[in-house]
């Protein structure tokens, strides 16, 4: 009975913030900070979708823009998984099979990339995108996101690919593979389930980024994060419209997870072990 009650506790915990981003996205402002709160809203609407959707009179400019937001999410988080699951292959089968100099010391520079808080290194990111005139552009915050999710999907992808044993790879490179061949042909699908599960935590990770995104764009390029932080009125912050455009930020990560659950759950669990 007890690991039931744990088990309810954590669902609890985890789904009941984005049941009451649900709530308060179709409540209205007055019933929204009323207190006590209202847990079932009385006069339920659909007026804050609408407004974001399809505009109106009364548009605010956030929401106005909200579209070109999720563009920008969309081209930025997909470039960088993209990118990441490319080149993290390669270099994550390499740290794997191959034994050279300097690799130990390598791999630690890489970890140690992850203990650099993101508060310290924004000036200098800042300036130098100043410089290389990338900043409000995607190409600055694909270069920027892409420096600290490569190294984290290095690290995730390694446990993957210790799990396949290396005399297959030895029988294909025996009827002609080379190194490259054998991965593209023999590891790489092997290894589908814990790409696939590496490929949407790095694509989390760059959809919901805010800091570096707060300070790196200003009007064509910001991100879906950055525009919800923006729904304010002469009023104050408006909580609805916020609540409105996360509910519609978290749909394609959660379309993505329920599409590849199979793949997911065989990643997170083929990647424990050790062949």
């Amino acid at each position: 009975m007890l690991i039931y009650a744990l088990v309810v506790l954590i669902f609890l915990f985890t789904v009941a913030p984005f049941c009451w981003l649900i709530i308060s996205s179709i409540s209205i402002k007055t019933e929204l900070l009323s207190v006590p709160p209202h847990w079932i809203p009385k006069n339920p609407t659909l007026r804050s979708y609408k407004e974001i959707i399809f505009g109106g009179v009364r548009t605010t400019r956030a929401a106005r823009y909200f579209k070109q937001a999720v563009g920008n999410s969309i081209i930025v988080a997909g470039s960088v998984t993209a990118l990441c699951l490319v080149i993290g292959s390669v270099a994550s089968y390499s740290f794997t099979r191959l034994r050279f100099r300097g690799r130990r010391s390598l791999l630690l520079m890489i970890l140690a990339t992850q203990m650099i808080p993101a508060v310290g290194i924004i000036i200098p990111i800042y300036v130098i995108m100043m410089n290389l005139h990338l900043l409000d552009t995607h190409l600055g915050l694909f270069v920027t996101y892409s420096s600290f999710v490569l190294p984290l999907m290095i690290w995730i992808m390694m446990g993957y690919f210790q799990t396949i044993p290396i005399d297959i790879e030895d029988a294909a490179r025996m009827d002609g593979c080379s190194r490259l061949g054998a991965l593209v042909r023999v590891v790489l699908p092997l290894a589908a389930p814990g790409l696939a599960a590496t490929g949407i935590f790095a694509f989390i990770v760059a959809w919901n980024e805010f800091f570096f995104a707060l300070i790196l764009t200003e009007t064509a390029t910001k991100t879906l994060p950055v525009l919800i932080s923006e729904f304010s009125t002469k009023f104050g912050a408006d909580y609805v419209m916020m609540s409105t455009g996360g509910v519609l930020a978290s749909l394609p990560p959660v379309i993505l997870a329920l599409t590849f659950q199979r793949f997911i759950i065989k990643g997170l669990t083929g990647g424990a072990i050790k062949g």
